[in-house]
């Protein structure tokens, strides 16, 4: 079994920035991508960002690219989401997930999931 543990949401002005970070845990595992998501109240989950296992390739969706980095420490198994420029857009709850194998961006694809934590971005 895989745990996964967000951290780091709060609240935040437009324009400022949140660096959130995800722990996996649990068997020993390697060559699995992480993924980062999020779900606005009324919408459906939606992808953000994910990383391969070796951190050499990346994808993010069209809304964030040029303000959230993904990123990744596998000594500790660890992925980070750095937010800048931060907009009332992105106010969400947002998820980590761990999928075996190469990365996707399809919720459906990712088997392991954090509770999530709340990012609020004011106006």
């Amino acid at each position: 079994q895989v745990q996964v543990v967000e951290s780091g949401g709060g609240l935040v002005q437009a324009g400022g920035s949140l660096r959130l970070s995800c722990a996996a845990s649990g068997r020993t595992f390697s060559n699995y991508a992480m993924g980062w998501f999020r779900q606005a109240p009324g919408k459906e989950r939606e992808f953000v960002a994910a990383i391969s296992w070796s951190g050499g390739s990346t994808y993010s969706a069209d809304s964030v690219k040029g303000r959230f980095t993904i990123s990744r420490d596998n000594a500790k198994n660890t992925v980070y989401l750095q937010m800048n420029s931060l907009k009332p857009e992105d106010t969400a709850v947002y998820y980590c997930a761990v999928r075996f194998g190469y990365l996707r961006m399809k919720v459906s694809e990712y088997d392991y999931w954090g509770q999530g934590t709340q990012v609020t971005v004011s106006s």
